[in-house]
């Protein structure tokens, strides 16, 4: 691997973020278009539906293209979707060799991509800069290998792990900063889940608010234009439709309450999804697959303790991001997670992968360690 293709590949891996707020359910993807050592085209994946990054890295490179260098952050499909296989395109763009970061875990392409690619006597590198191509679509790699989302836990705390008064009272623990980093992590999701309890006591909506996001106008435009599906996980039905979360746009909410008490939120254009539970919970592990059959593939968990907990303790959380003020909230305020533990060898390990300070407030990312 040389210096020159991983510097091709990290401007590729770049353009393919641009697409962080708005492939869904498609992968993020960059191109870059190289010869004799010079940039002559780049593309990324902006929207489902629409070219892939290296129709519009050829359509830039124009002739070009030919005897050049394409860097792929992701494999070539190989098969007939919404677009054209782009495996074709580099073939009769007539590119010399193509630089991959990954193969598609999509069951479709699975290396066909880059065998139709070798067949036409075209050079096939794999695996530069492939740790942050896989990061970059954790989600969409999940659910193609195991039929299920990427989980973010986003939780908000004091030093001392609270995360409200006893009263219930939450707002606001963080400060701006950190809020607008939510709010990117809202928009960069596929589904926000959150549960009653957070809705009924903080008259939560889940929105993306296009001023808080911090992005530039581009972005911004992107963001807003595929805001993430939002759901309200309300086993016994109590949030009312009447409720600000409802009255923020269509949402879907996962329940067990029979069909006649489902009736006002489908009257007022709301989806229900019958989830069987049990004591009034929602199976959360069916919730997920039934989203991830949808084509969600990150899912941001925005709840209480009680909800919260319930995701940790089924094993069903890849990622925490917690955000920590410096500000005590004191004993009989409420814990950052509804789970109850007994012995320190129940104490689920995790591993900090990333801690940096946003605004006055600190971001802690921690997945949690595999044990064995």
């Amino acid at each position: 691997m040389s210096q020159a293709d991983q510097a091709c590949m990290a401007r590729a891996l770049q353009l393919a973020r641009k697409g962080l707020y708005s492939t869904h359910p498609n992968p993020r993807v960059g191109c870059v278009i190289v010869r004799d050592g010079q940039i002559v085209g780049e593309g990324w994946h902006v929207r489902a539906g629409e070219p892939h990054a290296e129709v519009h890295a050829l359509r830039q490179a124009g002739p070009l293209a030919r005897g050049a260098t394409a860097y792929v952050t992701l494999e070539p499909c190989s098969h007939h979707g919404r677009t054209p296989p782009c495996a074709d395109a580099l073939i009769a763009a007539g590119v010399a060799r193509v630089v991959v970061a990954m193969q598609d875990p999509n069951p479709q392409v699975a290396g066909a991509g880059l065998q139709r690619l070798a067949q036409a006597g075209i050079e096939v590198q794999v695996g530069v800069l492939e740790g942050e191509a896989r990061s970059l679509n954790a989600g969409f790699i999940k659910r193609m290998q195991h039929g299920l989302p990427f989980v973010r836990v986003k939780l908000a705390m004091s030093l001392d792990g609270r995360t409200a008064m006893a009263s219930g009272e939450s707002q606001w623990i963080t400060g701006p900063a950190a809020r607008s980093a939510v709010q990117r992590l809202r928009a960069g999701s596929s589904v926000v889940i959150s549960g009653a309890d957070t809705v009924m006591a903080d008259g939560a909506r889940l929105t993306v608010r296009a001023e808080e996001l911090g992005l530039d106008a581009e972005l911004a435009a992107l963001a807003m234009s595929r805001p993430p599906l939002r759901v309200l996980v309300d086993g016994r039905l109590r949030v009312p439709a009447a409720a600000s979360f409802y009255q923020a746009g269509k949402a879907l909410t996962a329940t067990c309450a029979p069909v006649s008490a489902q009736q006002p939120l489908l009257d007022d254009g709301h989806q229900v999804l019958a989830i069987p539970g049990s004591d009034g919970h929602v199976d959360l592990h069916r919730l997920l697959s039934e989203l991830a059959g949808r084509g969600a593939n990150e899912v941001l968990v925005e709840a209480g303790p009680t909800l919260a907990g319930a995701f940790a303790r089924a094993g069903l959380v890849d990622e925490y991001q917690l955000f920590m003020a410096a500000r005590f909230l004191g004993s009989s305020a409420r814990p950052l997670l509804d789970w109850p533990l007994q012995q320190m060898a129940e104490a689920p390990q995790l591993k900090i992968i990333e801690m940096r300070a946003v605004g006055d407030d600190w971001r802690i990312i921690a997945v949690p360690q595999i044990q064995g």
